[in-house]
């Protein structure tokens, strides 16, 4: 609709101003009694050398009679904009019934990389986050037709790991997670814990997984083994979650393999006079010119630091994928990190560092506080899901009669919804606050509010014994405020995509929602004069709002 009003505009003032230019000024009022849209003039006085008064009039005056325009008002510098209702009608259902409508073609190839867990603890509340962020990012940016391929990296090395390690060591007593009938990470992670607790009790405790650490380096038989066993553990454990929670990755990548890669390229750096060596033999790269801090990259006895196994994962993904984007969701708190990585392989490689876009997101806090991982007090994902469900399946007992089995599988759908939902709802960048009880709720700005929208239309679909009917129509007010929300989908898409921002989409969702169920409340469907035009529309927003939760990587569910 926006488009159609570009292109209208800019052949009213031929040449003097570009359909770019109008599309940049074009704006949705604050209130709709306002017009669909609004061009203030203000900007095009000094170009077309009139007062924007004058510009507005003039404007009104020569798009009155087009089909597309309902009524104009030339309001003190800004012009009104109504839409026809008959043309909206017929626009909007001819495109929002096509299962494709708001795809497109950009075919940009794009690399995700989500999640990446230490695989010593279980996945948390925090993962959860950045799994919906990079699930939903990954299927808009498809959606909009580039390529994507999602990756995820393991951390599987490193001292954390040897805590657990050590922990099992002393002890486990040999036992495993069946025998203790808990779930393999965590069954890992109880020992993380563990170690924390007996490192306070003993000082020596961290030195003693350093020395560990070291083992492990040197390629002790023994300590590679029993990493080897619980590292395995770890991975099973994750990959449950992940199917359970609708996630899966095109590529893995492990620490394990790749850390010892990127001190090579440091040292080819160093030859070409890219990074310097210190007295001390540790090789740093001076990025001060760039308002950021010298960095050391390989310590003084020869061992890399984090962020160089990032320098080579970075040229390894770029050969793997040949990507014109390399996306990484990664937390706030490492903001700096990759303004640090973006400087150092723009010295390296221009093209490697020119994809390179950090995701960053905001932590998640309970309604208690911050998480602890090495205390205990993270909420675990598998425990959030399954404690999410026994609320759903209270609130599906309360208002449905079910068998045990369609309340369980019911519940779990509505319990995803629910998590996922609130998860993305909050602006990507911001920190949040997750409550389960508010999320799950059936009313309001909730995951199973806007299944619960989709459910409606198909039931109201399945009960219909007459065919959809796309003649046009003069849309009353609620008919013509939901095909105009239903309109938006590609620009909602479209810009959720460019920005990186699922909470777009989500709010969009939620009021599409509410803008469907107040149609629902004020217009019969099926007693309706109009039943096979309102039962289009109907079908348009189950297709919209279908693809809607798909893209925020919702199952949907056709009864509530």
């Amino acid at each position: 609709m926006k488009e159609e009003l570009t292109k209208l505009l800019a052949k009213q003032l031929e040449s003097e101003v570009t359909e770019n230019e109008i599309a940049k000024l074009i704006e949705i009022p604050p209130d709709e009694k306002l017009g669909d849209y609004a061009l203030p003039c203000f900007a095009l006085a000094k170009k077309l050398r009139k007062s924007p008064a004058n510009i507005a009039e003039d404007i009104a005056k020569s798009i009155l009679n087009e089909s597309l325009i309902e009524k104009v008002q030339a309001v003190s510098g800004y012009l009104n904009i109504f839409i026809d209702r008959k043309w909206l009608s017929s626009k909007v259902l001819h495109l929002a019934l096509d299962s494709h409508f708001g795809a497109g073609n950009f075919k940009e190839t794009t690399v995700v990389e989500y999640c990446s867990p230490n695989t010593n603890k279980p996945l948390h509340l925090g993962h959860l986050r950045n799994m919906t962020i990079g699930e939903s990012i990954s299927r808009l940016l498809a959606y909009l037709g580039n390529k994507v391929y999602k990756t995820c990296v393991y951390n599987d090395r490193g001292v954390h790991i040897c805590k657990s390690m050590l922990a099992y060591r002393d002890f486990g007593g040999g036992i495993n997670p069946e025998e203790k009938n808990i779930k393999p990470d965590h069954f890992v992670g109880d020992f993380y814990v563990l170690f924390a607790q007996k490192a306070k009790e003993d000082d020596s405790y961290e030195k003693r997984a350093q020395e560990l650490l070291q083992k492990w380096e040197s390629g002790d038989t023994e300590t590679v083994t029993l990493w080897k066993k619980m590292n395995e553990w770890a991975f099973a454990g994750f990959h449950d979650t992940f199917r359970l929670f609708g996630t899966s990755f095109d590529r893995e990548y492990y620490e394990s393999n790749i850390y010892k890669h990127g001190r090579e390229v440091i040292l080819k750096g160093l030859e070409q006079g890219l990074f310097k060596k210190l007295p001390d033999g540790a090789i740093v790269v001076d990025l001060t010119n760039k308002g950021l801090d010298e960095k050391v990259l390989l310590r003084s006895n020869g061992t890399s630091v984090y962020i160089v196994q990032d320098i080579y994962l970075a040229h390894l993904k770029a050969k793997d994928f040949s990507y014109d984007r390399s996306i990484y969701v990664v937390g706030n708190e490492q903001e700096y990190h990759f303004k640090v990585l973006k400087e150092i392989l723009e010295i390296l490689d221009t093209k490697v560092s020119g994809g390179i876009h950090h995701l960053s997101y905001g932590m998640v806090e309970l309604p208690e506080g911050k998480m602890k991982s090495r205390e205990g007090t993270v909420v675990d994902a598998d425990d959030l899901i399954i404690d999410t469900s026994l609320l759903a399946e209270e609130e599906i007992r309360r208002r449905y009669q079910l068998t045990e089995e369609e309340v369980k599988e019911r519940a779990l759908k509505i319990a995803l919804a629910a998590i996922k939902y609130q998860l993305l709802k909050t602006e990507t960048g911001k920190n949040m606050v997750f409550n389960p009880k508010e999320a799950i709720r059936f009313e309001g700005d909730t995951g199973p509010y806007v299944l619960y929208s989709y459910a409606r239309a198909s039931s109201i679909l399945r009960k219909a014994d007459i065919s959809i009917s796309i003649e046009q129509w003069s849309a009353n007010e609620h008919e013509a405020r939901l095909l105009k929300k239903i309109y938006q989908f590609p620009d909602i898409v479209k810009l959720s995509s460019e920005r990186l921002t699922p909470s777009t989409l989500a709010n969009y969702t939620l009021e599409l929602c509410q803008i469907f169920n107040e149609f629902y409340h004020e217009c019969p469907v099926l007693r309706s004069e109009i039943a096979g035009q309102r039962l289009a529309l109907v079908a348009a927003f189950r297709n919209v709002s279908g693809k809607c939760l798909e893209l925020l990587g919702i199952d949907k569910i056709e009864e509530m």
